[in-house]
């Protein structure tokens, strides 16, 4: 009797493709909860099965505080995502980020790359690539250019106080400005003009379309972030050469494009004016002459040309810009409501230079030691990157925290959790840089590493310390500040966190891989000479 046969319709197919996916989708959850070689660790339930919980926080941009509860309810080594462990101690940070340690940079970095020609020393993800581009930009910061840098640093620091009070009068307080937004002027003018030769003029009150790069990069990066967080990151980085490069560049907002088109052109007239300068006169001892000249022992050729020019340029705008100007963004709100530390400060600032034009790079300025303690409580309180930066296991595993974790795994500790970790500071909340002069501080000391430690510590340390010594050692010098009254009253009243019974000041921040963030709104007047009565 022969069988009697019918052919498959398209509903049916259908039907069969769905059981089919979500048969593979169901067995894949269950082997990662409860038979991948990470099944031990413990974590939130669904951030175990899915990486897709870690993407939403990333999107929202609350995962570093989603990473703090996670870390309050499971211990201090957490699964976030199927093939993600993130630590929280000092010698967990030790073990994965030290020069010794068996990792590479996670394929994260590839995925932050517009176009795979555009490589910077941030997002070389090859060990061994990566050590020979930063030697080659260990180069550009020297003494000697440090040195030529403070000219530039202190006429722009000297220039944006000069704006910073041209709304008052007299006693009168500065009409109100919100400090993030000055804060990112100042930085990127100064780099600017150290990385390209000219000032992006972004503090000037006339109308200028760069004032929108800042927030237009981090609508920009707030994107990549969440999508190299999902399993969408090795398509992205197969479909980048095969025409998604080409989709990303023709979507990009009309002041990313605005600053990109400045960047290119900027450099190109940099390098003309470098070469000019060699044949016919003294040249412009920027950054960017640095850059410029910076040689390849091994070749003798030059370190950086064409795209890796550019693109180490662009780094250096970029990640110099984030990261000071965040922690003088959270420094001057500590210090508006902590008036104690305040007064401390100007108080040796005061006592060591009479005059804020006496204030200059050198041992008088860095033997301020509650200068550099409020300053590393600020990076420590708004540290610039608030989640893990991501570390791949390579072939042979490694041992963190003494347990072993196999090749391929993805892990890191979040910088934001290891500073509001009361298990080393006791009081995490509260802005006290007494600890960094206490007996206790070199225990501390251990789980604080703002700039990196290992072959991927930031390049620029010394410059971004000497650029922010500078800025809030003259800014307090110069002038009292206060938080706006209405501002204070209003959205002022959101930046509290609960500790106990009662709520301490606390700066909210945003992850976008930078650090995101507005306020606080101040106002402004100049201090009264010393020996003069203080304002009332």
């Amino acid at each position: 009797m022969a069988l009697s046969t019918r052919a498959i319709s398209l509903p049916d197919l259908f039907l069969i493709t769905f059981v089919l996916i979500f048969c593979i989708l169901f067995a894949n959850r269950v082997y990662a909860r409860h038979f991948h070689p990470l099944a031990r660790i413990p974590g939130p339930f669904f951030g175990r099965m899915s990486p897709w919980p870690s993407a939403l926080h990333a999107w929202r941009g609350d995962r570093h505080l989603w990473l703090e509860e996670c870390f309050k309810k499971y211990g201090n080594k957490i699964r976030v995502a199927p093939n993600t462990v993130i630590f929280r101690s000092p010698t967990a940070f030790q073990d994965i980020y030290s020069s010794r340690a068996n990792v590479r940079r996670a394929d994260f970095y590839n995925a932050l790359k517009r176009t795979d020609e555009e490589t910077s020393t941030i997002t070389t993800i090859d060990n061994t690539l990566h050590a020979k581009r930063r030697r080659l930009l260990d180069l550009v910061f020297t003494g000697n250019s440090l040195r030529e840098a403070a000219y530039f640093m202190q006429r722009h620091i000297d220039r944006w106080h000069e704006l910073l009070i041209a709304g008052g009068g007299g006693d009168d307080w500065t009409p109100p400005t919100n400090f993030t937004d000055r804060a990112n002027e100042l930085v990127f003018d100064i780099l600017g003009d150290v990385c390209f030769g000219r000032s992006f003029k972004t503090m000037e009150p006339e109308d200028n379309a760069l004032k929108a790069v800042p927030r237009a990069a981090v609508k920009t990066l707030t994107v990549l972030n969440a999508i190299a967080k999902t399993p969408f990151i090795h398509l992205i980085i197969y479909l980048r050469p095969r025409g998604l490069a080409r989709v990303f560049r023709a979507i990009r907002p009309a002041t990313v494009v605005f600053f990109d088109e400045f960047v290119e052109t900027s450099i190109r007239k940099r390098v003309e004016r470098e070469q000019q300068s060699e044949r016919f006169g003294e040249p412009r001892r920027d950054m960017f002459h640095f850059v410029y000249h910076a040689r390849d022992s091994e070749t003798g050729e030059p370190a950086f040309r064409g795209d890796q020019l550019v693109a180490e340029c662009r780094l250096l705008l970029v990640a110099g810009s984030d990261s000071t100007s965040v922690t003088m963004t959270g420094l001057f709100f500590y210090l508006s409501h902590y008036p104690e530390a305040l007064d401390k400060l100007r108080a040796e600032i005061t006592g060591k230079f009479l005059l804020a034009e006496d204030i200059h790079p050198g041992p008088g300025l860095t033997s301020c030691k509650y200068l550099r303690a409020a300053i590393d409580e600020a990076m420590r309180m708004s540290p610039a990157g608030l989640c893990e930066l991501q570390r791949q296991v390579l072939p042979g595993g490694i041992m963190i925290d003494g347990d072993y974790f196999p090749e391929n795994t993805v892990v890191g500790t979040a910088a934001w959790c290891d500073a509001y970790n009361d298990e080393v500071y006791g009081d995490a909340a509260i802005y006290r840089p007494e600890r960094w002069l206490s007996e206790d501080a070199e225990r501390i000391k251990a789980n604080f590493h703002p700039f990196g430690i290992g072959p991927h510590n930031c390049a620029g340390t010394n410059f971004a310390l000497q650029e922010l010594l500078l800025m809030v050692a003259k800014t307090v010098h110069r002038f009292e500040f206060r938080l706006s009254p209405e501002w204070a009253k209003g959205a002022g009243m959101r930046h509290r966190r609960r500790v106990g019974d009662k709520h301490v000041p606390h700066f909210h921040l945003r992850d976008a891989y930078i650090t995101v963030r507005d306020g606080p709104v101040l106002q402004f007047r100049k201090r009264l000479s010393a020996g003069t009565a203080p304002h009332q």
